[in-house]
C-alpha cells in the first residue's frame, strides 16, 4: 500500500546535491545531546525482550512444569482417542481461520488452499519473533499482495481478522466471566483482563467510527501523515484509506456477509477452547465449559501483550494456574495444557515454514490490476 510516488523526486522531499555535498541543515553539526535522535539498538531490543522471556519461563513455566514429573504416571492412563481428537478440533479451528480470512476478502480474490498457506505462514513467524503480530502482519500483507490481491482489501482483510479475532474473544471472556460469578469468588486478575479487553475495544471502536463516520477528517490526518514520510504519495495514501473505508462500509451493510465472519471468527476460537477441553479430558478431568472458557479467555487476552512469542509460557502459565484453581489437579492441568499446546502452538511452525517456501518457490499467480 505505501508505495512511491512516480515523482518523488520532484516533491518537498530534500535530496542531496548532484556533486555529492552535504545538504544544509538547520541543526548544527553539533547538536546537544537532548535535541539529538536516538533510536535503542536493535541488539538491546533483542535482549531486552530475551530477558523477560526469561523472566517469564522462570516466574510461570518452571514452576508449572516442575510438578509435572510427579505427574507422569497419568500418561499411562491417557486416552489416546481423545488425544485425536484434540488434534482434530485443533484443525477444524485452522480451517475455521482460513474461512474467515475468505470471507473478509473481495470474491474470488485467491483460493482457500492459497490463502490457508499464507495463514499458516503468518502464523508460524508470530510464534517464533517477539511481538510477532506486527511482522507477522507485514509477511500476511506482502503474500496477500503477491498473490495479486489489492493492497487496501489486504490491509483490510488484515485488519478485521484481528478487530474481529479480538472482539469475539473478549465476548466469550465476558460471557463466561459473568456466569461463573456465582459459582467462584472474584478476582483481580479477571477484572485486569476484562479491563484490558475494554481499552482493547474501545480503541477498535475508534478506529471502525474514524473510517466509516470521519472519512474526510482521516482522509486529511492520513495526508498529512503521509507528507512527512519520505518516497510515500500522499494522495495515493488517502486512496487506499478510502478503499479500506469503503469495504468496511460494505461489509458492516452486509448483515450476512457480517454475520459470516463473526461466525468464522467464533468457531475458530470455540473449536481451539475446545481442543483444550478435549485434552484435559484424555487425561481423565471434565472440566466445566464455563470454567474452561474463563480460564481461556484469560490466558488469551493476556498475551495481547507482546512480551514473548505467541504468548509462550503466558498462555501456558495462565492456564494451569487459572484450570489448578478451578479444581483440576495439578498433574492434570500442567499435562493437558502442555499436550494442547503442543498442537496448537509448536505444530503450526515447521508446518507453516513449509508453507511459506511453496508460496515463494510455487508458480505465482497471474498479478490482477491493483486498485487505489
Amino acid at each position: 500500500m505505501l508505495l512511491p510516488s512516480p515523482d518523488y523526486q520532484n516533491s518537498q522531499i530534500p535530496t542531496e546535491p548532484a556533486n555529492g555535498s552535504k545538504m544544509p541543515t538547520d541543526e548544527p553539526a553539533h547538536a546537544p545531546e537532548g535535541r539529538r535522535k536516538r533510536r535503542i539498538p536493535l541488539s538491546v531490543r533483542i535482549g531486552v525482550m530475551l530477558f523477560l522471556a526469561a523472566l517469564v519461563v522462570e516466574y510461570f513455566v518452571i514452576p508449572q512444569i516442575a510438578g509435572a514429573g510427579r505427574a507422569l504416571h497419568l500418561l499411562s492412563k491417557v486416552h489416546v482417542g481423545y488425544l485425536l481428537l484434540g488434534v482434530v478440533l485443533e484443525a477444524a479451528s485452522l480451517t475455521a481461520y482460513f474461512l474467515l480470512t475468505r470471507s473478509v476478502l473481495p470474491p474470488h480474490s485467491a483460493g482457500l488452499g492459497r490463502l490457508s498457506r499464507i495463514d499458516l505462514s503468518t502464523l508460524a513467524l508470530s510464534h517464533v519473533v517477539p511481538g510477532g503480530t506486527a511482522p507477522a502482519t507485514g509477511l500476511g500483507y506482502s503474500l496477500l499482495t503477491g498473490s495479486g490481491i489489492a493492497g487496501p482489501d489486504a490491509w483490510f482483510a488484515l485488519g478485521t481478522q484481528g478487530i474481529g479475532s479480538a472482539l469475539v474473544l473478549n465476548g466469550m471472556f465476558w460471557i463466561a466471566l459473568i456466569v461463573s460469578i456465582p459459582f467462584h469468588p472474584f478476582n483481580l486478575l479477571y477484572a485486569a483482563a476484562a479491563g484490558l479487553g475494554a481499552v482493547l475495544i474501545a480503541i477498535l471502536a475508534g478506529i471502525v467510527l474514524l473510517l466509516t463516520r470521519a472519512e474526510d477528517r482521516a482522509g486529511r490526518f492520513i495526508r498529512a501523515v503521509g507528507r512527512r514520510i519520505p518516497h510515500v504519495d500522499p494522495d495515493h495514501l488517502e486512496a487506499s484509506l478510502r478503499r479500506i473505508a469503503t469495504r468496511l462500509d460494505n461489509l458492516l451493510a452486509d448483515k450476512h456477509l457480517l454475520m459470516e465472519a463473526i461466525a468464522w471468527a467464533a468457531a475458530n476460537w470455540l473449536l481451539d477452547a475446545a481442543s483444550l477441553w478435549v485434552f484435559l479430558l484424555a487425561f481423565g478431568q471434565l472440566v466445566s465449559p464455563v470454567d474452561l472458557l474463563v480460564a481461556y479467555g484469560l490466558a488469551y487476552i493476556l498475551a495481547v501483550i507482546p512480551i514473548t512469542p505467541g504468548g509462550l509460557g503466558v498462555v501456558e502459565g495462565v492456564l494451569i494456574a487459572t484450570l489448578s484453581g478451578f479444581g483440576v489437579p495439578k498433574g492434570v492441568a500442567i499435562l493437558g495444557v502442555l499436550s494442547y499446546r503442543l498442537v496448537n502452538f509448536w505444530v503450526p511452525i515447521p508446518a507453516g515454514g513449509s508453507c511459506y517456501l511453496s508460496l515463494k518457490l510455487g508458480r505465482k499467480p497471474e498479478a490482477k490490476p491493483v486498485e487505489s
